[in-house]
């Protein structure tokens, strides 16, 4: 029994003794303390509004930066049409053709001479008959016409005139115009020349002085002032304007007036104004050079030239239907 003891006493020391020779796997390890658990992990707290600004809304204007070039006013350079008008000579024209050099010189002065010619040295003709019209009436069947033809260049041009009327084959009144006409802007021309009567009689010859051109808006206007060889003096006005309804259909009104400044027995004619004019007509333009129209004309003669055709059995006033043609070549 006592051998039994001593035999575990000494069991129980060998065992004590090798575990504490045995290392412990974790010997030098610091195991972390478990963090307290924080109660408002997860949520997030809204920050405190801040304290609102009093110049919320409103825009500071930034403070000007200096101008470098202030008290100094900078002009556009005039240009084209804003350039003062010289009267500075042409410059001489280039001698040095390096065109001859490569090209036969005789073909190439001809070349020049048409490219000159057609850039505003070329002349040219045109026949224009602007009415040529027939006026019917019970019995009294009128025909009329106004043409001309001109030939020049851009400056100088020569201008022959024709209008009258007549009625049965009786040629009422005629008159036929040689006038020299000079362009003295981009759209007048101003005229002097000779104008014969060939109706009525007695037949008398003028000097003529008068303009015609494009007036603002499109007006076509032309005047002229006749002195005859008797000392006569009058005057006529004139102007059209075409209405353009369609490329091919125009629509043209017209007046005409005539003035005088001394009675003219012998011609029935009295002084102020002797006549007017006003026509209303609708062409059609079958081709820009020919077009036949119809229209209405209204005539009426005042003061003592009304007077005068009273006196002759004459109507002082006359309003017809018309019929004719416009045409160029």
């Amino acid at each position: 029994m006592n051998r039994l003891l001593v035999t575990s006493a000494i069991l129980a020391l060998l065992a004590t003794a090798a575990q504490a020779q045995t290392p412990d796997p974790h010997a030098g390890h610091r195991m972390p303390t478990p963090a307290a658990v924080d109660p408002h992990a997860g949520h997030v707290m809204p920050a405190a509004p801040a304290a609102p600004d009093p110049h919320a809304g409103h825009r500071m204007p930034a403070a000007p930066a200096a101008d470098p070039h202030a008290g100094h006013t900078m002009s556009a350079p005039m240009t084209g049409a804003q350039l003062p008008v010289g009267d500075a000579p042409a410059p001489p024209a280039a001698t040095d053709h390096l065109a001859d050099k490569v090209f036969d010189a005789d073909r190439m002065a001809q070349a020049r001479e048409v490219l000159r010619l057609e850039h505003g040295g070329m002349r040219l003709s045109r026949t224009m008959i602007d009415r040529l019209e027939w006026r019917p009436a019970a019995g009294r069947d009128v025909y009329a016409w106004d043409a001309e033809f001109r030939y020049g260049g851009d400056l100088h041009r020569v201008v022959i005139r024709s209008e009258g009327e007549g009625r049965r084959g009786d040629l009422e009144q005629a008159e036929a115009q040689a006038l020299y006409s000079r362009a003295i802007g981009p759209y007048f021309d101003l005229q002097a020349g000779v104008r014969q009567d060939v109706q009525p009689r007695p037949r008398r010859t003028y000097a003529t002085v008068g303009f015609e051109g494009l007036a603002p808006y499109w007006f076509d206007v032309e005047g002229a002032l006749f002195l005859s060889d008797t000392g006569d003096l009058s005057a006529r006005l004139e102007g059209t304007y075409d209405l353009r309804l369609t490329q091919r259909l125009i629509l043209q009104p017209q007046a005409e007036i005539e003035l005088a400044a001394q009675d003219t027995p012998s011609q029935d004619i009295g002084s102020g104004l002797t006549r007017a004019e006003a026509g209303l007509r609708l062409r059609y333009e079958i081709v820009h050079a020919f077009a036949p129209y119809v229209g209405v004309s209204v005539e009426r003669r005042f003061g003592r030239t009304a007077d005068f055709a009273r006196a002759a059995g004459e109507d002082v006033s006359d309003t017809r239907l018309v019929v004719g043609l416009r045409a160029w070549f």
